[in-house]
């Protein structure tokens, strides 16, 4: 058995990706170079590290288990830091030897204290309250072959979009969805040019939108280009300029331009008509992570730099720098008139911004115990 240590980091961002911990694996993924990785993603079944760890786990507990003779003997199931730390699983080889020799009365001090407090240490999470949803009111749509990260409506039609790690985009047309069978999808294939044949990208989908007439969808993958689609399914236009994975992408109101953000810190306004570049924004000293149009020619980009710029078409330095955040501005919204923008950010906080002040005018505290200072 071997593998290497490319493969044990793919696992990694895999099961940080499953778990929401989306800017965790994307820190994870540019320090362990996985965009540089030859292995296909679409292939890797969800919770693959989960699983293999489930593996272990059974295994060290059939070491214990299994007597030298060969016996069987009944024991606890092991949490997963028990059987990590040898002195845990040695103590537990040790305790049933002695149960084994002498047949004692129960007791609730065995010396094994050390053991106790290992598996007693899980602290509860807090867990969304469930919503039961009858089976005929529910729609499950199958045909990715990896998790999906981003869905968005259809403005206009009864068309759902979907982005996956099995580096497709999926519409599922929801009007034929009839009688209970599945909607049917159109697959949108992410492909890229090597030695002059078209080949499967084997990037997430991560981000996608809706131009506002509802005849184009934007799609950004981790293989560094944006790609434009027709509702049929048809690629229209590819844009390439990033160097390095998009994480998001919006179209302005208009429809005339789309906005990209990468892990290059830039930002860039794409011509949706010819796909070319109109302008690259590098204002971002880290990761470009969230974008939002004020109107159809002045945008907002937050980063991992802890920074928010507002900026506009043909300004070659940005109209506004929002600074506040402590740690990473994850994402950002305007109002709908365009007066007030909303931050969310690491640092626990959710501040709101007005264009005629440098400091937030709400600072909202509720997702932390924390108190900061200002």
């Amino acid at each position: 058995m071997s593998f290497s240590s490319d493969e044990v980091n793919f696992l990694v961002y895999r099961y940080l990706q499953e778990s929401g911990f989306l800017h965790s694996a994307y820190t994870f993924g540019i320090e362990s170079h996985i965009s540089q990785s030859n292995i296909n993603g679409a292939l890797v079944p969800p919770a693959a590290l989960l699983s293999i760890i489930q593996k272990g786990l059974q295994y060290t507990e059939s070491e214990i288990s299994i007597g030298e003779d060969g016996s069987e003997r009944t024991m606890e199931s092991l949490s997963l830091i028990d059987a990590v730390m040898p002195d845990v699983v040695e103590s537990r080889k040790q305790a049933f030897t002695k149960t084994n020799q002498v047949k004692a009365e129960p007791t609730n001090t065995n010396g094994d204290d050390g053991a106790h407090t290992v598996e007693n240490h899980t602290d509860t999470m807090e867990v969304d309250g469930t919503v039961d949803i009858a089976s005929n009111k529910a729609t499950v749509l199958r045909g990715h072959e990896s998790e999906v990260f981003i869905c968005a409506w259809n403005p206009t039609n009864d068309l759902l979009a979907s982005g996956s790690g099995d580096s497709t985009a999926r519409i599922w047309n929801m009007n034929d969805n009839n009688s209970g069978t599945s909607a049917s999808q159109l697959v949108l294939r992410h492909c890229i040019q090597k030695g002059g044949t078209e080949v499967p990208s084997n990037k997430d989908v991560t981000s996608l939108d809706w131009v506002c007439d509802g005849t184009l969808l934007a799609t950004g993958s981790y293989d560094g280009f944006a790609r434009i689609w027709s509702i049929d399914g048809r690629l229209v236009n590819t844009l390439g300029q990033h160097k390095g994975p998009i994480f998001a992408l919006k179209w302005n109101k208009r429809g005339n331009y789309i906005l990209s953000a990468g892990v290059d810190k830039t930002t860039i306004i794409w011509d949706a008509n010819t796909g070319s570049c109109t302008q690259q924004f590098a204002f971002h000293s880290a990761p470009a992570l969230d974008v939002d149009w004020q109107s159809n020619s002045t945008f907002a980009s937050c980063s991992t730099d802890q920074c928010i710029h507002v900026c506009r078409l043909g300004d070659l330095r940005p109209l506004k720098t929002f600074q506040g955040h402590t740690n990473e501005v994850n994402a950002i919204k305007w109002d709908p008139q365009g007066q007030l923008l909303a931050s969310c950010s690491d640092d626990m906080t959710l501040k709101i911004w007005n264009m005629k002040h440098d400091q937030w005018v709400h600072d909202l505290q509720a997702h932390s115990s924390r108190n900061l200072h200002h």
